[in-house]
């Protein structure tokens, strides 16, 4: 089921996948992504991107990718973390309204163990305004330990728009 939050999936072939990986950060720079990082949790090559709107878009490759372990928090990880973070909110609010429960329900827990929990939130969330709110007072306890503010970027695009059409409030 299609929503207003749906991201666009796109696969790409290349006999070349070597070169384009490394390239495609700056071939996609006239974009002007929000956000983009290749995906962590993939088993294929996956670039990630959120533009303005906020659209998700994933490119995807057929190439083995080997799944990344948890995040390690450091002060140079923040803005990673949260640039990942609200790519898979924002992803999981189109899972939301498309009333696929199940789905959200397992990726808060996958969250939970791969980004939330490395931050410092203890619980696994419930719900995508659960997830919210614990990731934002852990990441700003973290920007008072690391003395780092990261760039609201991401949350800033994100955010209104999960609010006005999902259940998540502040």
């Amino acid at each position: 089921m299609t929503t207003p939050l749906s991201d666009w999936d796109f696969v790409v072939t290349t006999t070349r996948f070597e070169a384009v990986r490394d390239a495609l950060p700056t071939l996609v720079g006239p974009l002007r992504p929000v956000v983009a990082q290749w995906d962590r949790l993939s088993r294929n090559w996956c670039y990630m991107m959120i533009l303005a709107g906020p659209s998700k878009v994933d490119l995807i490759f057929c190439h083995r990718h080997p799944v990344e372990p948890p995040w390690q928090v450091t002060g140079q990880t923040l803005q990673r973390i949260d640039d990942h973070f609200w790519d898979w909110v924002l992803w999981l609010g189109s899972k939301h309204l498309a009333g696929r429960h199940d789905v959200v329900s397992s990726e808060l827990r996958k969250l939970h163990r791969h980004l939330l929990e490395p931050i410092g939130v203890t619980a696994v969330p419930g719900s995508l305004d659960e997830a919210v709110a614990g990731y934002q007072a852990a990441r700003d306890e973290l920007e008072r330990r690391f003395r780092r503010q990261i760039a609201r970027t991401a949350e800033l695009t994100v955010l209104p728009t999960l609010r006005r059409l999902t259940d998540v409030h502040q």
